[in-house]
Formats: C-alpha cells, structure tokens, sequence
C-alpha cells in the first residue's frame, strides 16, 4: 500500500496550468513553480538591480562567450515539473534563442539568486531552488544574500542536492567553479548590500 501525500506534498496545480496561469499573469507579477507550489517573485529594487548588473559585468569580463540573462524562465526540478525565474542565468550566447517562455536548463552554466527581504522569496531562494536547480543538473548556483551579506556558492550536483557549498562575507573572494570558472571579488557588494 503506498502513503497518500499529505496536503503540503501535493502540487497546487499541473505544469500546464500554472504556465497559462504565468502566461496571462499581469506584466508587473513574476510566478513561479517550486516544489509544485507557485510562488509571487518580488520585483526587484534598485540594489538588487545594481547586483545583477554589476554581476553581468563580471561575467562578460570573465567568460565572454557566455551571457548573464536576467529573468530567463526555466524548467527545473526532477523531470522538468518546476518552472522558476532565476535573478540571472548564465549561459552560452544565443542559448535561448527560439526557446520561448520556459526554456531548458540543460546547457545552463549558472544560476543566480539576489535575495529581496521577502520571506517567502527568501525561502525559496535559500531551500527550495537549491534543490530543484540541482535535480535540472545546472552546475553552479550562486545566492547573494543581501540579509545576511553572504555570498553561496552551490556546485556538483548529485542526486538533486549540490554537494558542495561554501559561503564568504561580502568584500571577500569566492571561486566559481567549472564550467564558469573564476574568482569573483564580492567586495563591490558591500556598496549594494541594502
């Protein structure tokens, strides 16, 4: 006999209806689809602009045959179930060219998170992404906590979870590995970190 899912297992809707519900959703809502639950993206302010851009640039300088889109839609989790809009994703130019909304992770590089201050974001950026960005098997997955100025850095994926993470304050160094390889310097964070 197999155990019934509890309530809090269960997905709140199908993948196809939550992409027409994400499709029709007004321009200044952002959904997402993690862990079967849709969850309403903050919209960002302009630090946390600031960090995506300053974070592009970093990006462009160190890996120029990639690029950081920001706001890319893609499908994660096992099996594809989820749908989540990562802060920036990095990716060979031209990836997602002719993709459409959701498009795959499977060549993605790196996912990026900046945390916004609202909690059920937060939760999803610290717990629950991190699961479903490693069951799609996207290599590396960086999280600017502005909260706790704290940069993680998730990587080799394995069996849905990251098996390796480590952290450093603002104003220090942290190696993003391969595939996108190279220190980032975080110390400009310190400046947006509000």
């Amino acid at each position: 006999m197999t155990p019934t899912p509890s309530p809090t297992d269960r997905p709140q809707m199908c993948v196809d209806e939550f992409e027409q519900l994400a499709h029709n959703a007004p321009e200044s809502v952002r959904l997402e689809f993690i862990k079967g639950k849709v969850g309403v993206k903050p919209v960002p302010n302009g630090n946390h602009g600031e960090i995506v851009r300053w974070l592009q640039k970093q990006c462009m300088q160190h890996v120029p045959d990639a690029w950081l889109y920001p706001e890319q839609g893609l499908k994660v989790e096992r099996y594809r179930k989820g749908r989540a809009r990562p802060d920036g994703v990095l990716a060979p130019e031209e990836y997602f060219l002719g993709q459409g909304e959701w498009a795959d992770s499977e060549g993605v590089l790196m996912t990026v998170e900046v945390t916004s201050g609202d909690s059920d974001a937060d939760v999803r950026d610290r717990l629950d992404k991190p699961d479903g960005y490693a069951a799609a098997g996207i290599p590396v997955y960086l999280l600017i906590d502005r909260d706790d100025h704290l940069v993680y850095v998730f990587s080799e994926p394995e069996g849905g979870k990251y098996r390796n993470v480590v952290n450093q304050p603002f104003g220090g160094k942290v190696e993003l590995p391969a595939p996108v390889g190279f220190a980032l310097d975080t110390e400009k964070l310190k400046d947006f970190a509000d």
